[in-house]
């Protein structure tokens, strides 16, 4: 969560087509670290503060039994979802359609020029720029006239809210609906088969759209944040969807905190998913840095899974990594589990103004995934 410069020079692109937008950032965020305040961990000082105060890794001992089975590279792909899709992008940046509104964000793996002509981008309700360092803060500008602070978005038929946040997300990682739809999809198939709903534990779990799939589909869901505002904003998307009904646990606390008391009770989950950011801290002060303690973290994850359990799945917004570190770490930490565990990264892809017009595959992030076959 570093902030980062920014490049107003507008420059036309080889080929005769001009810059996407103004106020361009020299250098976009990654788009694998995702850092937002809600993310699970509250931003926090500057990096220079942040490399004398390191932690150190949490290393874990090797576990016994075989490795699972493996599927790698796996890419999983997420297209259009209701009100949203991905327009464009190229130079750095991305055009997205989120219900009614077209958006123009950083994107830095998008290194290829844009498709669409300069006046469409420039057409966007609202653009992101500002003095940014990748993950850092900035702000939005409306070409078009100042926009509501919310507004209504759906997909997977849950329905919540959109909001232009100081660090460039909206709300909602569509690239996740790939894994939405796996455990949609894996909780209804197996609703029925006990008395007891399935579990899911949602770490990370920012404003909810996740947990509420996953609620709607008949689980019993614990949802995990360090943000209040993130809960709070949750709590919004569950009255706006109509899931009140529904068996939902929202915690504010720090997630390795919260499953290491887990695991001290004795609960267990059938499916968990985390979503870790880079760098954060807990409501208290905690630190959380994704490559010294994500191994730990893992590791009682797998500590609070049923010997029965649908599944596991890690997504990594780090650029640092290559996906076959997380793939590796998840085949040690799942190893004398049995099962499968497919690695890759997420995608978007292209679909042009009319969201039928298949494009340019746009990638998002790392993930790790373990199923039980």
């Amino acid at each position: 969560m570093t902030p980062s410069r920014q490049d107003k020079t507008r420059r036309k692109p080889s080929g005769g087509k001009p810059q996407a937008k103004p106020d361009r950032p020299r250098k976009g965020p990654r788009s694998a670290a995702r850092g937002d305040e809600p993310s699970g961990h509250r931003p926090a000082e500057k990096q220079s503060e942040r490399r004398s105060r390191q932690p150190e890794p949490q290393w874990i001992a090797l576990r016994s039994g075989d490795r699972p089975a493996e599927r790698v590279p796996s890419i999983l792909q997420s297209g259009c979802a209701d009100g949203f899709h991905l327009i464009d992008s190229g130079h750095g940046l991305k055009l997205e359609q989120y219900g009614d509104y077209r958006i123009v964000r950083p994107e830095a793996q998008a290194l290829w020029p844009p498709l669409l002509e300069e006046k469409i981008w420039a057409n966007a309700d609202a653009i992101f720029t500002g003095d940014t360092d990748e993950d850092g803060m900035g702000r939005w500008r409306f070409p078009k006239g100042a926009l509501g602070e919310t507004w209504p978005l759906r997909i997977m038929d849950i329905d919540f809210l959109g909001r232009f946040t100081a660090f460039r997300h909206v709300g909602v990682f569509p690239e996740q609906v790939a894994h939405w739809l796996w455990m949609r999809d894996t909780l209804e198939r197996t609703s029925g088969r006990s008395t007891n709903p399935p579990k899911v534990l949602n770490l990370f779990g920012y404003t909810g759209v996740a947990s509420l799939v996953a609620a709607a589909a008949g689980a019993e869901v614990t949802h995990v944040d360090a943000s209040k505002k993130a809960i709070g904003w949750a709590r919004e998307n569950q009255a706006l969807s109509g899931l009140n009904d529904r068996p939902i646990r929202w915690i504010c606390d720090d997630a390795m905190k919260f499953i290491e008391r887990e695991e001290r009770r004795g609960n267990h989950y059938d499916i968990i998913l985390t979503d870790p950011p880079k760098f954060g801290r807990g409501p208290s002060g905690e630190v959380w840095q994704l490559f010294e303690h994500l191994p730990k973290m893992l590791d009682l994850c797998r500590a609070i899974l049923k010997p029965d359990a649908l599944g596991f799945v890690l997504t990594a917004y780090s650029i640092r990594a290559s996906f076959y570190s997380v793939h590796e770490l998840m085949m040690e930490t799942m190893r004398g589990f049995g099962g499968t565990v497919e690695s890759g990264e997420l995608v978007m892809r292209e679909a042009g103004l009319s969201g039928n017009e298949p494009g340019r595959a746009l990638s998002t992030s790392l993930y790790a995934r373990w199923l039980p076959q």
